[in-house]
């Protein structure tokens, strides 16, 4: 009898455990961040980044990130595509944040944190799915060169903290509403005449 009970438990561990890994990571922690330090202004088609509040909440944003660091690439690989994508949208942003803050309130620029031969975005420090990896690593090789999503949108929800990247949104991307974020996230930039 216990040792029926104790396979029923693990068989139920197993389930529940490829049921979360089905589903993604949780991103309300990076979710209360950007809602309590990302504004929008301009009829709601930019936003700004209140550094100072993130930094304040710095210790969150390292929970996060290494919350995403944690995910192995059998994990990964069993998400949906969705939830695949909405997971590197968020670390891309979340990794540029913590960037920033590594060089601020000293920082006029992100150009600031490269240098002559390195831009920050090539920059190796994002230790992600196994490997340690760049800005750009995630967005032209995980997102853009595995041809996995063909997702043209994705350049509206990543963002470079520079001032003609699209807007940081002030929520994160989950693989539920995906579609709808990058869509709205899409007509928000094409609408912002100060851009467009």
């Amino acid at each position: 009898m216990l040792i029926k009970r104790a396979l029923l438990i693990g068989l139920l561990s197993c389930l529940t455990l490829e049921a979360t890994w089905a589903k993604g990571v949780d991103h309300n922690v990076w979710d209360s961040l950007l809602k309590a330090h990302v504004s929008a202004i301009n009829d709601g088609k930019a936003t700004v980044v209140d550094y100072q509040g993130m930094a304040r909440d710095r210790n969150q944003l390292k929970h996060y990130l290494q919350t995403l660091a944690n995910v192995e690439s059998q994990q990964f690989e069993q998400w949906s595509t969705s939830h695949q994508l909405a997971f590197l949208i968020n670390a891309y942003n979340a990794w540029t944040v913590e960037l920033i803050l590594n060089g601020w309130p000293d920082l006029d620029s992100i150009k600031e944190l490269g240098s002559w031969f390195r831009s920050p975005w090539s920059k190796a420090f994002i230790p992600l799915l196994g490997q340690t990896r760049s800005l750009d690593d995630i967005e032209h090789g995980l997102i853009r060169g595995s041809h996995r999503y063909n997702e043209p949108r994705i350049h509206f929800a990543v963002n470079c903290a520079s001032i003609g990247c699209p807007a940081i949104r002030p929520e994160a991307y989950t693989g539920e509403k995906l579609a709808f974020q990058l869509n709205e996230q899409t007509r928000l930039f094409l609408s912002d005449r100060s851009r467009n």
